[in-house]
């Protein structure tokens, strides 16, 4: 079985005009959400094989979330900011292990939840979660159709 999930970063930090994008922090709001989420992920037994992060400092904050609650160290993969739907599956096959969990930005996340989803998941909003599962054992057969099935879960 074939496993993505999705993990939009959390809400961030517009306070400082002055403040590239790539180093805003995540507000107080995200702060809260990014451990919650990812307790509501492993509460569904949900163990990842590998977790892959923008290198964005909100990205990487909500992914380092996601990873001590799972017990799975992170990886930051610059090419992960600002990313395409199609550079994020790209990303998540290429490490040919079962299940992966991609912490990126809009719009990449949400064209890609929707492109999966068949237009279920319409948007990701800061810190939502969407799964997929394919009944394959390879990620060029499982990309190849769609996913068994799906889920998505969002802080508010």
């Amino acid at each position: 079985m074939i496993r993505l999930v999705l993990v939009r970063h959390a809400k961030s930090e517009w306070g400082d005009p002055g403040l590239d994008d790539h180093d805003r922090p995540l507000n107080g709001r995200g702060t809260g959400d990014a451990p919650r989420m990812a307790e509501r992920l492993a509460a569904t037994g949900f163990r990842p094989d590998a977790i892959r992060s923008s290198t964005a400092l909100r990205a990487r904050t909500t992914a380092a979330a996601f990873g001590e609650v799972l017990g799975v160290a992170v990886d930051l993969v610059p090419e992960l900011y600002g990313a395409s739907a199609r550079t994020l599956l790209a990303e998540a096959s290429a490490l040919r292990v079962p299940s992966v969990l991609i912490v990126a930005h809009d719009p990449g996340m949400s064209v890609l939840a929707e492109q999966l989803s068949d237009g279920g998941i319409a948007h990701m909003p800061t810190c939502a979660v969407a799964s997929f599962a394919w009944d394959e054992d390879e990620w060029d057969v499982a990309t190849a159709v769609p996913p068994a099935s799906w889920s998505f879960d969002s802080p508010r």
